[in-house]
């Protein structure tokens, strides 16, 4: 059973929830999405369903004819698959909304990160700065990265300065807060990969255990059992 869907990252913002409490979330656009290809194991050797998301003016020729065959009118910017391990349901030209998350807790969040550019070792890698007096200009430098006769290189995997951020990250068990099925948003607590605007793959957690969380009423009882707040709470302070 399909339970994943592409989606577009918009931003952040905070709500309060059921207990009152001021929740932090990430607001995702979910859908809709076509169904550009259906995969089952008699036809390529394993099951899967191939959606797409997002719109663009025009595609490769290649791509448009993909499209075509699945009876998919407007190009698409974003084309994943989602692999199941039972024949799918949907068929090619079908529509998959955030509706396919309902009963779902806790999703995985697959993005690319922000790319921060060519960075030195210090923000790269957390390294310690050199010395700052006495002219020693070895601040933000690498300094010694092998020996001279053995190995006589520098070794792989050693922490160099380099391209920074631009990988592909999963953030595991964000807890959907809320979803709204009539503007295809999704509401997800805590933080999601890349910058607003990035594309992302949104697909049910394996874990999909949510603790309970302490109710204000409980709260209010637990206060009322110690006699200085019990006094201070019917003093009015």
């Amino acid at each position: 059973m399909l339970q994943g869907i592409l989606g577009r990252k918009l931003g952040m913002t905070q709500i309060f929830d059921e207990q009152g409490r001021w929740v932090g979330v990430t607001v995702i656009e979910a859908g809709p999405c076509p169904v550009t290809q259906v995969k089952t194991a008699k036809t390529d050797g394993y099951n899967a369903v191939q959606l797409g998301f997002g719109k663009r003016k025009r595609v490769t020729k290649p791509v448009a004819g993909h499209l075509a065959t699945a009876g998919v009118k407007d190009p698409v910017h974003y084309i994943r698959e989602f692999r199941l391990g039972v024949e799918p349901t949907q068929k090619a030209g079908d529509s998959v909304t955030v509706k396919v998350l309902d009963g779902v807790k806790k999703v995985d969040v697959i993005g690319i990160t922000k790319g921060k550019g060519f960075q030195g070792v210090i923000k790269r890698w957390h390294k310690n700065s050199g010395p700052k007096t006495h002219g020693s200009m070895q601040q933000r430098l690498v300094g010694s990265a092998s020996a001279a006769e053995d190995p006589g290189h520098i070794r792989p995997g050693t922490m160099r300065p380099g391209h920074m951020g631009m990988d592909r990250f999963t953030q595991k068990n964000l807890v959907i807060v809320k979803t709204d099925e009539a503007r295809n948003l999704l509401l997800v607590r805590g933080a999601v990969p890349g910058p607003n605007g990035n594309y992302v793959i949104i697909q049910k957690s394996a874990n999909q255990h949510v603790p309970v969380p302490v109710s204000l009423e409980k709260k209010d009882a637990k206060a009322s059992k110690d006699p200085k707040k019990a006094l201070a709470k019917a003093a009015g302070k």
